[in-house]
């Protein structure tokens, strides 16, 4: 009995100076009455946020607070959100939503070529994904162009730093920055009057162990605005973007947008939240750090729907200390012992998928609603000849946003905050675009050697103008792999209909391809949109033809991407012989590489001539 006790107390102390456990805090219940509680797990307040909780008076009870407001904020969340959380913290230090060395490489490959080193917002030693020790530098050290477009202007949406000022992309730092929704005045709306109101909070203090959407939209609705296309919204109503009637959109967004309805994805129409495909370590990360997104995110759709030739994988959970079995403590449904869960792309285990009886099944993380995922492993669509290089959402993404003309100035006459250091220093940058659309998309290899859709990325025009007034760089092309051209990067628009685009859409529409609007003469293929700045090399394709020949003018930006070359081009636009008899493709003349030349067959010629 008394050696029980005494490893009783043993472990009552050792939670207490792990700050698990609750401490006095009746000083600051006397000022914050009303505020919710965190959750059932984290009780009392100095054991999360530091200070003095006995104090009767503000300034006293507030000094030493952790990360002023918010003890997960990356200065102070060691010694807040680490102490118990050790596991999930170190895994968000080195994801690329903290570390941002994904976004700030391919800043810097596009805009000053690489030197050699591993940029990051939060720098240190870290781990390859081949577990490969590697340090990375600062950004703050990055002394040029591309380092000052990347701290002045794409910073605000890391989880490093809080932003106060956008409205509707509001949100904290750290840990919080997905676990404390915020309004899109970031105003507190909860039941502590001291607070209540005040801008720069959560709309709640109590904490979400399953990020709400609006957390991952908050960020997820710049550039490639996958967060608005998923929820069928589009910002492309302001300044030189047309629009039917030039008419504001019913939505109000950040950056003085507003948001046209258009089709939502299919999953998003299904009742589906980023949380309920996306893994925790698509988000938090998985310990390693990574230098591009891709090679972070885990998922794919083959993972739940198969493809046309191997189905899903799956797991049992066999032991009690899976990760499934942790990692959905917290949603409706738990998963359970014996359980076949499907597996990612990278062979881990999902935690809300699984299969039973001969189908997949996806629980919903909040509400626990079943989903059975259709398979499309043996379905001749999915067997095309020549279709294997194709991602599944190059024909069933139903839009791809393309911004063409990106131009961007850098004035040092105008001072610009540095969302890095905290500091206002000379140099400000803006943007304008000249043309915008979501349909037809360009398709090109992306770095996994598969054919997917592609944006521009980035189509800029740098002009920069010095103190004294004059411009050192007027409309300037960046260079990229040794020469002035514009680039496209492979992209996945999260707006995907369950309907495919059609054959005759894709195989007789060379927009498709890479070419643009365009013209056709012969066999020679040219575009017409044409910029000033670019008066021979149009902007919203990639793809000439010349007398036969395929030409491209403009990069593929990510490792191994590349525009399809003259041969893919030909066989593309060779299978519209086929299409006005053989329309669908479940056609099984599709089951096998063409033979062009049976046109010139004994059948073929007495179809052709009407016998």
């Amino acid at each position: 009995m008394g050696a029980t006790l005494l490893l009783l107390a043993v472990a009552m102390i050792a939670l207490v100076s792990s700050g698990c456990m609750p401490a006095a805090d009746s000083g600051c219940l006397s000022c914050h009455r009303g505020i919710e509680a965190v959750s059932a797990s984290h009780h009392g307040c100095t054991s999360c946020h530091g200070g003095d909780g006995r104090a009767a008076n503000k300034s006293t009870a507030h000094r030493g607070l952790l990360g002023g407001s918010n003890p997960s904020d990356p200065e102070s969340w060691e010694d807040g959100c680490g102490r118990c959380h050790r596991y999930q913290l170190e895994r968000v230090k080195s994801t690329i939503m903290q570390t941002n060395a994904g976004m700030i490489r391919n800043i810097q490959l596009t805009w000053e070529g690489e030197d050699g080193k591993t940029y990051a917002t939060d720098w240190g030693k870290f781990f390859s994904p081949e577990g490969k020790p590697f340090e990375a530098a600062p950004v703050a050290d990055l002394d040029n162009l591309s380092g000052e477009l990347y701290r002045k202007f794409c910073s605000r949406c890391h989880i490093g730093s809080s932003n106060k000022q956008s409205y509707g992309a509001v949100h904290a730092s750290g840990c919080a920055a997905c676990h404390f929704s915020w309004n899109d005045e970031g105003t507190y709306l909860g039941g502590d009057l001291a607070v209540r109101g005040k801008g720069g909070h959560s709309q709640s203090h109590k904490m979400e162990p399953l990020p709400a959407m609006q957390s991952c939209t908050r960020c997820h609705s710049r550039s490639g605005r996958i967060g608005y296309l998923y929820q069928g919204l589009y910002d492309g109503n302001n300044s030189l973007v047309p629009t039917f009637r030039g008419e504001a959109g019913p939505v109000a967004a950040s950056g003085l947008r507003s948001l046209s309805r258009i089709a939502p994805d299919v999953h998003f129409a299904a009742g589906l939240e980023c949380i309920d495909c996306h893994t925790s370590r698509d988000t938090m990360g998985d310990g390693y750090a990574y230098r591009n997104m891709y090679r972070q995110t885990e998922i794919s759709c083959e993972d739940c729907h198969g493809s046309g030739d191997v189905p899903p994988r799956f797991r049992t959970i066999a032991r009690e200390n899976e990760e499934p079995l942790r990692e959905s403590r917290s949603y409706r449904k738990p998963a359970a012992m014996g359980m076949r869960m499907v597996l990612t792309a990278k062979g881990r285990s999902y935690s809300n998928v699984f299969y039973r009886e001969g189908t997949v099944w996806l629980q919903e993380k909040r509400s626990g609603k079943l989903h059975k995922s259709p398979l499309i492993t043996g379905t001749p669509e999915h067997r095309i000849a020549g279709h294997r290089r194709l991602e599944c959402y190059s024909c069933h993404s139903r839009t791809s946003i393309q911004c063409f003309g990106c131009h961007t100035t850098y004035d040092k006459r105008e001072k610009g905050e540095d969302a890095i250091t905290g500091e206002e220093t000379p140099g400000l940058f803006k943007e304008s675009e000249d043309y915008r659309m979501l349909y037809p998309f360009p398709l090109a290899l992306n770095q996994r050697g598969r054919i997917s859709p592609v944006t521009p990325g980035c189509q800029t025009f740098v002009t920069v103008t010095e103190p004294d007034g004059t411009n050192s760089k007027t409309e300037y092309v960046t260079r990229f792999k040794g020469s002035q051209q514009l680039r496209f990067a492979p992209f996945y628009s999260h707006n995907t209909g369950k309907k495919a685009i059609g054959c005759a859409e894709c195989h007789a529409n060379p927009a498709f391809l890479g070419f643009g609007q365009h013209v056709m003469e012969g066999n020679s293929i040219r575009g017409t949109m044409i910029c000033e700045r670019s008066n021979d090399k149009p902007l919203d394709g990639f793809l000439l033809m010349e007398r036969g020949r395929v030409k491209a003018y403009s990069a593929i930006t990510r490792e191994n991407g590349r525009p399809l070359n003259t041969a893919e081009v030909k066989r593309t636009l060779s299978v519209n012989l086929c299409l006005p008899c053989h329309g669908k493709g479940n056609d099984p003349i599709y089951r096998k590489g063409l033979n062009y030349r049976a046109l010139d067959d004994t059948i073929h010629r007495r179809l052709l001539s009407g016998r």
